[in-house]
């Protein structure tokens, strides 16, 4: 009867030891990143009979990664767009902006491209077979034509990859420590802005796109516990003819890959870079639930009396308007 009690106690230490192992690995702190990569494609002139066109891909990354380099989690999107300008020299204006995974099913993959998965559903398999490995491991995932390895393929992603990758570099060399844990959801969102400029005479014309994106981790309360932000603003410019002006050649990077690069404190007068002031803004999201961070913004679009304390001097109604999409 000893025998038998004494190996029950030992079997609930051991279940009690494991519990305890597991839920001491699921709140282990973990370092959280944002990677933004952009790709500009396409700068067109216009034709009498056809307008000019931009095209730019900017994929976004957001990862965890544990103490031993690996990755826990990732959330992934792209937002791609296409703008235009007339032969007249007119920019064109874009009804909507969506990004790939806010199409849902209306992106059309299965009805246009004879797609067993959609493209949120392929990107979502993808974020699956990254998680567990380190980032090495996760750019060796990429094979001939940028498409996926078999591993890839079998988890049901067929699309090209390489961007993906190439986000999720970025998104680890950024990672820094967090509080986010195993047990945090992943979110990304992304708004854009548009400016319109018409070409007249010797002035040119530009069809610009501010495209920001916010990553949280939110706990199970739905509070912030880890953010980051950034921006990628294109110029797609062109003369009163509609003959583009745009050098595809150059890299197109973010603002918070620019840094000090980005010059706001030598032709702005600021007295932090936009990196820095996006930092505070994110900082100040922590704590807060998604419809929480809206309150961070005056009437003005500028940041309310505490931000601009605290360093964050830019408007940040890009910021806000993407957070809010993390309720989705």
């Amino acid at each position: 009867m000893k025998r038998i009690s004494c190996a029950i106690l030992a079997l609930v230490l051991i279940v009690g030891a494991l519990c305890l192992m597991g839920c001491s690995q699921k709140s282990e702190p973990l370092s959280f990143g944002l990677g933004v990569y952009t790709n500009v494609s396409k700068a067109t002139s216009a034709e009498a009979d056809a307008n000019g066109q931009g095209a730019v891909a900017m994929t976004a990354a957001a990862v965890t990664v544990d103490a031993d380099g690996k990755i826990v989690a990732c959330v992934l999107d792209t937002a791609d767009y296409t703008v235009a300008y007339t032969a007249e020299g007119k920019a064109v204006a874009n009804d909507s902006f969506l990004t790939k995974r806010e199409k849902g099913d209306n992106y059309n993959m299965k009805l246009y491209g004879g797609s067993a998965k959609e493209w949120y559903e392929q990107a979502d398999a993808f974020q699956t077979v990254v998680s567990g490995k380190t980032l090495d491991e996760v750019k060796a995932l990429v094979a001939e034509g940028n498409k996926g390895t078999d591993e890839v393929v079998n988890a049901g992603c067929t699309i090209m990859i390489s961007d993906f990758v190439f986000a999720i570099e970025q998104a680890y060399n950024n990672a820094a420590p967090s509080n986010a844990t195993a047990d945090s959801t992943l979110k990304l969102g992304v708004n854009v802005a548009q400016t319109c400029g018409d070409a007249e005479g010797d002035k040119n014309g530009q069809n610009k796109l501010d495209t920001t994106f916010v990553a949280a981790a939110l706990d199970a309360e739905g509070k912030i516990v880890a953010a980051s932000s950034d921006c990628v603003q294109v110029a797609f410019t062109f003369d009163a003819t509609g003959a583009s002006l745009f050098d595809l050649t150059k890299t197109v990077s973010s603002k918070k890959q620019l840094g000090d690069g980005y010059n706001m404190k030598l032709y702005g007068g600021s007295a932090k870079e936009w990196y820095e002031q996006a930092a505070i803004f994110d900082n100040a999201c922590l704590g807060k639930t998604v419809s929480d961070v809206s309150a961070l913004m005056g009437e003005d679009n500028y940041g309310t009396a505490d931000l601009k304390n605290a360093g964050c001097t830019i408007l940040v109604d890009g910021f806000v308007k993407a957070a809010a999409k993390l309720a989705n």
